[in-house]
């Protein structure tokens, strides 16, 4: 007796179970397909990673010499797959390590026993066993991989990985904490990912402590709630009670989303908010506990630091005239809300003359003709003007297109932001780079491939409103220096009358 006797139809007809084995049949074919493609493109990035070590032999200086050469080719080959050459060097040291380290693992992939995730779980554990026992790992994983999807095997893998590594965890624990570190990751809609890379015992009790900080913040709110309504009410008595029993530990659940209507504070975040931006106020503005820079007993300067963005937002925003989006440089746009309240808290302004017709920075006002320099290419260039990256040009290094020994002006129509990477790859390899009017670089590769860099244009600029009783748009296309200098005349005059700050 079959257990899906009853059903009727309900598994489609002959033909339906036919066309399926049709897809099936397809998907097999893919899949061979895809796996041919990947193991291909694993061992041509493997052989960028060896021609880079040819070029570097027999260099004085070997390691900064192969550095310089991978930089090259991951560069070439970045324009090839549509990726930064950052993506493209850590993708061929991989593939060097897969084809080198790990030659089971390849031949178990190569005869479809494993699949490209089997074998990223194999590479990512087995970096920590040694090389000489790495072959008797790669065996055993192997055959716990096959049959099992790649997420179940991960734990499995690890502590097999473990039981063969030869030194304590405690060792590789202090090893691994010199590793830490915090970075952003951009999103969207104006936010972001703080990732902090900590011990992770550090990492729990952060948690816990913006926990507890949280609830006490949620308490208070509580208590005021209580305070401010009826005290014969016996719900209002209750409230404040659980609020109390909950700060040891009991009565209600903080973790719950809090929308308690509150009749003398008026906050209804939830405690992920809370712990979020008591995060935020603790960063930006606390003092860490150990400060190297104090002497005796008075404060270092480590407090005093504040943090320092670059924004670019146009005066009709700040005027609240529109909710247009600011740009934070080198990173996504920011809300005009946040913009007007940076703007508000700033001790000093630049204002950006932009072309009417491309949006490109002509001039940055300033008293100081080198800082005006640098504020002018960190405006127009906004990040690293390397093909590909986005590293923010508040991080990066002025680079004389021609160099100054060889007789380059210092004028901002022969400097470019390059970060410290890319400006090593410009010296050192044999990318070469001119820049044509209007800060437009022209990169040629080693190959000859040619990449043209635009001046990114702002993500924020003035729209030109019609006159009254105009029939279109004035265009300052073909203007005058006489109309062009009325028009911004005028607008120094509206900032004026409105009191707004300068742009």
């Amino acid at each position: 007796m079959h257990s899906n006797d009853g059903l009727g139809g309900g598994m489609g007809s002959d033909g339906d179970v036919a066309a399926l084995a049709a897809l099936v049949a397809d998907a097999e074919g893919v899949s061979d397909a895809a796996r041919a493609v990947q193991i291909r493109e694993v061992r041509v990035l493997a052989a960028a990673g060896v021609l880079a070590e040819k070029q570097a032999a027999g260099a004085s200086e070997r390691v900064k010499a192969r550095e310089m050469a991978l930089r090259g080719i991951a560069a070439e080959l970045a324009g090839v797959f549509v990726a930064t050459d950052r993506t493209l060097q850590r993708r061929i040291d991989e593939a060097r390590d897969l084809v080198d380290n790990y030659p089971v693992t390849m031949a178990a992939w190569e005869a479809r026993r494993i699949v490209r995730g089997h074998v990223r779980v194999i590479q990512e554990t087995g970096c920590l066993v040694p090389a000489e026992e790495r072959a008797e790992f790669e065996r055993g994983a192997i055959e716990k991989c096959e049959g099992e999807t790649p997420n179940r095997v991960r734990d499995a893998l690890r502590m097999l990985a473990e039981r063969m590594h030869p030194r304590t965890f405690t060792e590789r624990h202090e090893e691994a904490a010199a590793g830490r570190c915090v970075r952003v990751q951009a999103g969207a809609d104006g936010m972001s990912d703080l990732i902090a890379t900590l011990p992770t015992v550090i990492a729990d009790g952060i948690v816990d402590r913006l926990t507890r900080q949280a609830r006490e913040i949620i308490n208070a709110r509580a208590q005021a709630d209580a305070a401010g309504v009826d005290t014969s009410g016996a719900d209002a008595r209750a409230d404040a009670f659980g609020a109390r029993a909950d700060a040891n530990g009991g009565g209600r659940d903080a973790d719950a989303t809090i929308c308690d209507g509150s009749s003398s504070i008026d906050d209804g975040r939830t405690i992920d908010q809370v712990r979020a931006d008591v995060l935020s106020d603790l960063l930006l503005a606390g003092t860490p506990g150990l400060d190297p820079t104090g002497i005796g007993d008075g404060d270092g300067t480590l407090g005093a630091i504040r943090a320092h963005v670059q924004v670019a937002v146009s005066a009709l925003t700040l005027m609240g005239q529109d909710d247009g989006p600011a740009d934070l440089a080198g990173r996504s746009p920011i809300d005009a809300n946040t913009a007007r309240e940076l703007a508000g808290n700033a001790t000093s302004w630049d204002r950006l003359l932009t072309h009417p017709v491309t949006g490109t920075v002509l001039e940055c006002d300033t008293y100081r003709p080198t800082s005006a320099m640098v504020r002018l290419l960190r405006a127009r260039d906004r990040h690293c003007r390397f093909p590909g990256c986005r590293q923010p040009a508040i991080r990066c290094e002025l680079d004389h297109t021609v160099a100054a020994s060889d007789g380059g002006a210092t004028h901002v129509c022969n400097l470019a932001n390059l970060c410290k990477r890319h400006h090593d790859v410009k010296h050192h390899t044999r990318w070469r780079v001119r820049q044509l009017p209007g800060g437009r670089l022209v990169w040629t590769s080693p190959t000859g491939r040619v990449y043209r860099e635009d001046a990114p244009p702002p993500l924020v600029a003035f729209a030109i409103a019609p006159p009254p009783g105009g029939d279109r748009p004035h265009s300052f296309v073909n203007a005058t220096p006489t109309e062009l200098g009325t028009a911004v005349r005028a607008v120094t005059a509206v900032r004026a009358v409105s009191g707004a700050p300068p742009f």
